[in-house]
């Protein structure tokens, strides 16, 4: 009898991988299909593949290629700072917190109020720099905020439930939240005042430049937050915060400026000193191959307000990378991510951890709202309803509870729903692929679950759901 179950479990497993080998087979044969046919409709834009599905088609000219990839940078970069709140909460609570979109929408929606007030006092226009950073101040405490309270009177009375109420809840709180906000400030869209025209101008940036100068500046922006984290601790008086640096015995002997710099870095990064230099051998390298490169195909044209975008979000994932790494903070988040009850053996407060956990979360989500209502100055009670869902499906793709992945999963999505649908949808005669962007993001979540169900930079689980 029990021979004759497992045959047939066997069985029926096997069906369902054929099933999923199907499906499989199927997406990537569309995708291969789809791009060839967009290399033969560049080369002739009236091949015979390209009169029988897509008469009159037009190839993309290389300058909106790079628009569409920049516009994808841009808006995956907002989905990862959201994503980041998803992944921090499951590492440590190990549940998906669907109400955080609706705490991005918190902050993108006082953003716009606060503006608003600005703008009718005159302060929008003649003193833009620090309206802004205003504005982006009020939205993080907002945002914030309303992230702490949800986690105290929603999340916490239900610590110790099964998983599937605190998710359920989270539901009902983002319904929440939403209405409150439509009871409170209407249904209709509002529109963030006009931005000055230094920052809407397009810029022309070379890519070499760009890959040459990210590196160093990424290095002295952690080593100011670094500073500023060391200040305000001998401020506040902190154990440890004078303590000198310890001399490194390991380079006593040498006396080399450039052997001591590498060990330096590499502990400072956490990796190994060979690794490191790998990594500079790569960057000096992709440099010089870039110089080779015409300059017709390595500049782009950009706005300020993308530039913007994108360097606020490597800065805010530079910080948020300092703060869970090298501090006392961040070490006990690690340890509550990995097991609640052996950190709070240890002496850590794990309510006070949640609590910064989801303060984190809201602040990430918060800088996410304000670049949200600045590139595309409209938002209402539903803002936070679609970003949040395609920053879960992020967070899933690059894998579930890592931060990095989070990221780098946000910028694959935005990058995949702009560029997919002209280079794989319309070569293939599809109506409509402009509105088609959601349907790429979601396609690209069944990808990703299909060949590697931990995302593509794996999934970061605790002991206990690793178990």
């Amino acid at each position: 009898m029990t021979g004759v179950m497992r045959s047939r479990s066997a069985r029926r497993v096997t069906g369902v991988d054929r099933f999923l080998t199907l499906i499989r087979v199927v997406m990537i044969s569309v995708i291969i299909i789809g791009f060839l046919a967009f290399v033969a409709q560049q080369i002739d834009p009236d091949n015979p593949f390209a009169r029988w599905r897509n008469p009159g088609a037009r190839g993309l000219t290389g300058d909106q290629f790079k628009g569409l990839l920049i516009s994808g940078l841009s808006q995956g970069s907002m989905y990862g700072l959201i994503a980041l709140g998803y992944s921090m909460v499951y590492g440590v609570l190990g549940f998906i917190n669907f109400a955080h979109g609706e705490v991005f929408m918190v902050g993108a929606m006082s953003g716009f109020i606060t503006s608003d007030k600005l703008h009718a006092a005159g302060w929008w226009e003649s003193n833009f720099l620090l309206s802004l950073t205003v504005v982006t101040l009020i939205a993080i405490v907002t945002s914030t905020f309303t992230a702490v309270v949800t986690e105290r009177i929603a999340y916490r009375p239900l610590r110790n439930s099964p998983r599937l109420i605190p998710l359920i809840t989270s539901i009902g709180v983002s319904f929440f939240i939403q209405n409150a906000v439509m009871g409170l400030l209407g249904p209709a869209t509002k529109s963030y005042p006009k931005l000055p025209d230094w920052l809407g101008n397009q810029r022309l940036l070379d890519l070499r430049d760009v890959v040459f100068w990210l590196p160093p500046l990424l290095i002295f922006l952690l080593w100011v937050i670094q500073l500023m984290g060391k200040v305000v601790a001998l401020r506040l008086g902190l154990p440890g915060a004078g303590r000198p640096r310890e001399k490194d015995a390991t380079t006593d002997g040498d006396g080399r400026f450039v052997a001591k710099l590498t060990k330096r870095l590499a502990a400072w990064f956490g990796i190994s000193a060979p690794a490191l230099q790998r990594l500079v051998s790569v960057w000096i390298s992709l440099s010089l191959a870039l110089s080779l490169v015409p300059k017709t195909i390595r500049t782009f044209q950009i706005t300020g307000t993308k530039i913007m975008v994108v360097a606020v979000a490597a800065a805010s994932m530079a910080g948020l990378w300092y703060l869970v790494e090298r501090t006392k903070t961040g070490r006990a988040m690690r340890a509550v991510a990995e097991d609640k009850e052996i950190a709070a053996l240890m002496g850590i407060n794990v309510n006070r951890i949640i609590v910064v956990t989801f303060a984190v979360g809201g602040t990430m989500a918060g800088i996410g709202g304000i670049l949200w209502g600045l590139l595309f100055r409209s938002v209402n009670h539903m803002t936070g309803f679609l970003p949040g869902i395609k920053a879960f499906t992020a967070a899933v793709v690059g894998g579930i509870g890592n931060m990095g992945g989070a990221m780098a999963g946000g910028l694959f999505l935005g990058s995949a729903e702009s560029v997919a649908p002209m280079v794989l949808m319309e070569p293939l005669g599809i109506p409509g692929v402009s509105q088609l962007k959601d349907a790429v993001a979601f396609t690209v979540l069944v990808l990703v679950l299909l060949f590697r169900p931990a995302g593509l930079f794996g999934e970061r689980l605790s002991q206990e759901d690793r178990a």
